[in-house]
């Protein structure tokens, strides 16, 4: 098994906190493309602000994007236990209950800032892993709960430290593998850490790889070393301390190939593999005779994960994605067990947990308008139990389905997308209203990520405030195979960006939107396809907004954390080069910052003061450049989150100032601010007067 952090995690972002990511505001240097000011120029002409119209029958936001009621449940290894995220005064904390009494749970920890997020049953089946940062920095420790006495020790207490769980495994329950950035910040060596005592012992100097894989035994496997070409040289240890390489994995092929694990005898390892075809293939790679075997291989969509037998290693299943998820048994041993399983629950299916000898599964159901539900499952009566749900009130509430379609680009491309209408606009359900509609057009972040059909809680709260959602897998999205993915490298605020105006297009055309009042959003990347394009293409949009996006492609990627040192050949294959001249200009091109004066429709900005990969840094410049320019924008910083907001307090209230905004530029309805800023951290340092309320609000 892997560890590694994925070039996909350099913007992946929560779309304004839908999932994510706190302590006092800091001051940034605000930095601009010219190296002189450029001249005030005058602001566009803004109507005054007038009321937008409330709706009392809409969804309430603190219902919408509140925490879970329970969320994440996992068996323990030997199946006499469950534990599940859920809420203490607010807050996501790991809660544990008999496997077969959920009514007797308790919460065995007990954060009380942004919530719990990570966690793992250690194989000991009496403790819990989890993995905390302060205040959204990303510098994770992690914790071990006993869950008998409550006690909760910090593995990792080291100020200023990034620590990973690299490896844990049934053969050797009391010891978990940790990578720590301790020594050299570039790069983590790996330590083992005694559960029972909490020793720490190097296993492995860490000179420069980016990632390992690691067998049931703990045993260093394999690690990966980026090379100045982008290409991925995958090395074994060479018995002698050292690391020889074993295979190549070239450029093109780096964010579709990876180890997926071993056998149970070491010999043979599987990989998501796409070196030598399009989409990443299911492969069985001999170790000694380096032959390989393809077990599945699916034509349009990527592996995306692999079942293997807790204890025994085979594969049994692959599952890929395309518009859904799509399972292949390649054990029949299981097939019988995925078929019960679908039969009680019709949704899409993902194994969250099964125990150590197989018996009992844990597995969740995915739809589109309703929570996600779990069930236990018993693999000798093929008997499905329903658990409970993630969040109670939506099983009676009126939500919109996600109906997924696939566009054309107008170089070819299928772009898988997913289309979200309000439910009085489609009543026949053909994804196309009565009328066209205004749209939001939602941006995933990465843009090594990708949109799926789900329950959406961002396309719930617009679909229902009367808006059309569309959500679109543009080009550099995963999953679609690597000529897909590749068709992104250099090509930020260029062909990622037609992708986009191709799918507002079509919805134009298929008479879905109002060619007058189309709205772009998007967090992290989205953020940044947000800023292109107010700034590229102006009159597509009619307001915009923003989260934690990168305004500066160039003091994007001088500033990334140490910890990517390693990735950075990687950045400067796929999006530019920033230590030439001749890689300056092309990403200053591409940066926003350099076009503020095309800005002539309302923005809203959100930022985290404390996000490590898009600096705050990136919102202060483009909002100074504005203000130099006299042109209107409204920022909302908050001190205590970072890439992305985590906290449900800071969710609902950055969501509570976008819908008034959109209710502004769109003509939608909203629900008034009421009580939404209670408990949030949100400070407005600029534009508050351009939103409805606001400054009645935040004072």
């Amino acid at each position: 098994m892997r560890w590694i952090l994925p070039l996909a995690m350099v913007l992946v972002a929560s779309c304004g906190g839908q999932n994510q990511s706190e302590p006092k505001p800091r001051t940034s240097v605000l930095t601009t493309i010219a190296s002189t000011p450029s001249p005030a120029t005058t602001a566009p002409a803004r109507a005054p602000l007038t009321p937008p119209r409330t709706d009392p029958s809409l969804l309430p936001r603190r219902l919408l994007f509140a925490n879970p009621d329970r969320a994440f449940p996992q068996l323990s290894p030997d199946g006499k236990r469950l534990a599940y995220l859920s809420n203490v005064d607010g807050v996501l904390n790991v809660w544990v209950a008999p496997a077969n009494d959920v009514a007797q749970a308790k919460a065995i920890t007990k954060d009380e800032k942004r919530g719990i997020r990570q966690y793992h049953w250690a194989f000991t089946n009496d403790h819990i892993l989890y993995a905390q940062d302060e205040g959204g920095d990303e510098n994770w420790h992690i914790h071990l709960v006993d869950v008998k006495t409550g006690t909760d020790k910090d593995l990792t207490p080291l100020a200023g430290v990034q620590a990973r769980i690299a490896r844990i495994s049934h053969k050797v329950p009391k010891t978990v593998i940790v990578g720590l950035n301790d020594r050299d910040k570039r790069y983590h060596d790996l330590y083992k850490i005694d559960l029972s005592t909490g020793q720490k012992t190097l296993l492995l100097k860490n000179e420069g790889f980016a990632s390992f894989d690691i067998d049931d035994d703990l045993v260093v496997r394999f690690a990966t070393k980026p090379e100045k070409d982008g290409s991925n040289d995958i090395q074994a240890p060479d018995g002698k301390g050292g690391f020889t390489s074993a295979f190549r994995i070239p450029h093109e092929d780096t964010l579709t190939t990876q180890l997926a694990g071993f056998d149970k005898t070491g010999k043979k390892a599987f990989l998501v593999d796409s070196r030598g075809r399009n989409t990443a293939a299911l492969v069985e790679l001999d170790l000694a005779s380096k032959q390989t075997k393809v077990l599945f291989e699916d034509p349009k969509a990527d592996v995306r994960d692999v079942i293997q037998h807790p204890t025994d290693r085979r594969v049994q299943a692959a599952l890929s994605s395309y518009e859904r998820l799509s399972w292949n048994v390649l054990d029949p041993s299981i097939k019988d067990d995925l078929a019960a399983i679908q039969k009680a629950a019709p949704g899409d299916i993902q194994v969250m947990s099964r125990t150590l000898d197989d018996s009992k599964w844990l597995v969740a159901e995915i739809v589109s308008d309703g929570p996600v539900r779990y069930f236990n499952y018993d693999k000798k009566t093929k008997k499905v139990d329903f658990l409970f749900s993630n969040v109670k009130a939506f099983e009676t509430a009126k939500l919109a389905k996600m109906h997924p379609v696939v566009l054309k680009s107008r170089d070819g491309f299928d772009l898988v997308s997913y289309l979200t209408l309000p439910r009085a606009s489609d009543p026949d359900g053909d994804a196309r209203p009565d009328k066209p509609l205004p749209l939001v057009l939602s941006v995933h972040g990465g843009p090594w990520s990708r949109d799926e059909y789900t329950l959406n809680r961002w396309h719930q709260w617009l679909a229902n405030r009367g808006y059309a959602v569309l959500s679109v897998n543009y080009r550099g999205s995963t999953g679609f195979g690597k000529k897909f993915v590749n068709a992104a490298d250099k090509e930020w605020a260029r062909k990622t960006h037609d992708d986009l105006l191709d799918a507002v297009a079509w919805a134009i055309e298929q008479k879905i939107a109002q060619k007058d009042k189309v709205a772009i959003m998007g967090g992290s990347y989205g953020g940044y396809a947000t800023l292109v394009g107010l700034t590229f293409t102006p009159e597509t949009f009619a307001c915009g907004v923003d989260i934690v996006g990168p305004s500066n492609l160039v003091t994007l990627l001088n500033s990334i954390p140490p910890y990517w040192e390693s990735e950075v050949e990687q950045f400067t294959k796929r999006i530019g080069d920033h230590r030439t001249d001749e890689g300056k200009k092309f990403l200053t091109e591409r940066s926003p910052i350099s076009r503020v004066d095309k800005i002539t429709k309302p923005l809203l900005i959100g930022q985290g003061a404390n996000d490590p990969r898009v600096k705050q840094a990136e919102s202060d410049q483009i909002v100074k450049a504005m203000q130099a320019r006299n042109i209107p924008v409204t920022y909302v910083l908050y001190p205590d989150e970072g890439h992305g907001f985590a906290r449900p307090e800071n969710k609902t209230s950055f969501n509570a100032v976008a819908e008034i905004f959109l209710a502004q530029c769109l003509g939608g309805p909203y629900e008034p601010i009421g009580d939404d800023f209670k408990g949030s951290s949100i400070t407005v340092p600029a534009g508050k007067e351009q939103v409805y309320s606001l400054g009645d609000a935040v004072r």
